[in-house]
């Protein structure tokens, strides 16, 4: 069979199976809609957890991106890895004894304030688009290769996916759906991952093809490096952004991780604290399954490519360059007219234009796969894709019902408060789709600038909620609204106002729109904490109430809301 029809079959399939377990396992009631009654096993919990971590910046675009950046590309790695390790250990244990639902509820009554709730959905609602952007971006590639559709047709049809589980289902059906969506995803990753490292280097796992050596005994990421650099780019284990800028964005991953508020109300569906923490371990397990094979997908990718493109006949490349070029999302362009396709550094020259959000789905026919790995890719991807849109439309739609509407209206039915968040689910789904069509960047950069608002606006005011007594509400909102708003401006002075200014010589302290929540996350814990010494202290009651929250009693049962 062709690739169309495996596709439509193995995605297809895969949609039906999304569909029926939204459908049997739909929400009846607001604790199954928010934190999905509260019953998931830590197993469970943990592949949903997964899932819903690996968005389509981890399936689709990260390895693009390190493909394309080498070494640059580890500070994906790094940052969103050791960002999940931090959340695990340092606040998910806390948050769940806490027993709220979601970070605006923790910042709600944390800093006794509706005034503070209402800026932490503000934040959350930034994050929540932004990040969301990514994934429908990702499944509007995916449909526009592999069925033949535009983009914007593609987003729309994702949308119309996500609309009907999430919001039918809630986080109960969400998270069935993310554990049938992990098994897809992680084995649509480590199959054609495992058949390109045998073609290549003979080994059948991938993280040590990336060390072994290719068919004339050279080692491939010495052959990468030569490859590069006859072609005039930066050596694949070199790069050239600087330490700052590295470390910057690194460390505005790991916080903003912490700071993912669709993340966190994971940890809300287990029965018992130390089942968050056992779901958190599996969970890392999982993750570090597609993680730790990434950096190999990147390297076996590119290596492939620039083999069979660059200087190729204009007219007789291979199959998957023609596939690829009917989307727009590589571009082949003979500027001197001698029938060859020159792969070149300089932007003058080079005749070759590949999005990097094409490497991980283009890969098994870059290798001459059979059609059903590739099928099998684009189900991997939309699985990617869609498990973190549902994860961050539940957030949105939670967000708005439970923390705005909630707030005002205290004396609200929970019929009629999950009828509000259905509606907010909905309509985040047609804005959602918006910035699908028109979105701000490519995936994995549109994810950075999430994480960054994260860590620039949730991260100081949860950690110093936890383990500071005397931080009070002035202090959490003013810094909430200082981190966010500074993180804000510099990311939309250098990607919308002034994109021509957007490189290191105007950068802040050598820092990049990707990076910049760092910064904004110290601008928040500053503000934080002279706002705080120059007001009231928090409460005697507020007090005690964190010093209950940070003893370690690993088996007190969920608050029921």
């Amino acid at each position: 069979m062709d690739i169309l029809t495996w596709t439509y079959i193995l995605v297809g399939t895969s949609f039906a199976l999304y569909i029926g377990i939204a459908i049997y396992t739909r929400a009846g009631s607001t604790k199954e809609f928010y934190t999905a009654g509260g019953g998931v096993s830590p197993l469970a919990n943990g592949m949903a957890t997964a899932a819903d971590w690996m968005s389509a910046a981890s399936f689709i675009s990260m390895a693009g991106i390190i493909a394309f950046s080498g070494y640059d590309g580890s500070v994906y790695l790094m940052g969103w890895t050791g960002g999940y390790v931090l959340l695990a250990l340092l606040l998910a244990p806390y948050l769940r004894k806490f027993g709220k639902f979601t970070v605006p509820d923790f910042v709600g009554d944390r800093y006794y304030s509706n005034k503070a709730r209402v800026v932490a959905v503000i934040c959350a609602l930034f994050i929540s688009f932004t990040y969301v952007a990514g994934q429908m971006r990702g499944v509007g590639i995916v449909f526009s290769r592999y069925l033949e559709v535009d983009i914007n047709t593609g987003v729309i049809i994702g949308m119309c996916i996500v609309f009907f589980y999430a919001v039918l289902g809630g986080m109960k059906g969400i998270t069935y759906t993310q554990v049938a969506q992990y098994c897809v995803l992680i084995f649509a990753y480590m199959v054609p991952a495992i058949f390109v490292s045998m073609q290549l280097t003979g080994n059948p796992i991938p993280q040590l093809g990336l060390g072994d050596t290719v068919a004339d005994g050279t080692y491939l990421l010495d052959k990468l490096d030569g490859v590069l650099g006859e072609l005039g780019f930066a050596e694949y284990t070199s790069g050239r952004k600087g330490m700052i800028d590295i470390f910057a964005i690194t460390l505005a991953l790991m916080v903003g991780t912490a700071g993912l508020p669709h993340v966190i109300v994971r940890f809300f569906t287990v029965p018992r604290v130390k089942d968050a923490r056992l779901s958190a371990g599996y969970a890392l397990v999982f993750i570090a399954i597609l993680y730790t094979t990434a950096p190999a997908v990147a390297a076996f990718g590119i290596y492939n490519a620039i083999d069979t493109v660059a200087g190729q006949p204009v007219n007789d490349l291979p199959e998957w360059v023609g596939n690829w070029q009917k989307t727009n999302l590589i571009v082949v362009n003979d500027i001197n007219n001698d029938g060859i396709v020159q792969y070149s550094a300089d932007p003058a020259t080079n005749e070759l234009k590949i999005d990097r959000d094409i490497m991980v789905l283009a890969n098994p026919e870059i290798a001459k796969l059979p059609n059903w790995v590739i099928g099998l890719v684009a189900a991997g991807g939309m699985a990617a894709a869609l498990s973190t849109a549902a994860g961050l439309l539940l957030v949105i739609s939670t967000s708005v019902s439970r923390d705005l509407f909630r707030t005002f209206k205290p004396d609200m039915t929970e019929k009629r408060e999950l009828l509000i968040a259905r509606i907010s689910a909905g309509g985040a789904v047609i804005l959602a789709g918006y910035f699908g069509v028109n979105p701000p960047g490519f995936v994995a950069e549109v994810v950075a600038f999430a994480f960054g608002l994260a860590a620039a606006s949730f991260f100081p005011v949860i950690i110093m909620g936890i383990f500071s007594s005397r931080m009070n509400k002035e202090g959490a909102i003013a810094g909430m609204v200082s981190g966010l708003v500074f993180t804000i401006m510099y990311i939309s002075y250098f990607k919308f106002y002034s994109p021509e200014l957007n490189n290191v010589e105007h950068w802040w302290f050598g820092i990049s729109p990707e990076g910049i929540g760092s910064l904004g996350m110290l601008i928040n814990f500053v503000v934080c904490y002279v706002v705080s010494k120059a007001t009231p202290a928090p409460p005697q009651s507020v007090q005690d109430m964190i010093q209950e929250i940070r003893i370690p009693r690993g088996a007190g049962k969920a608050v029921d809301h």
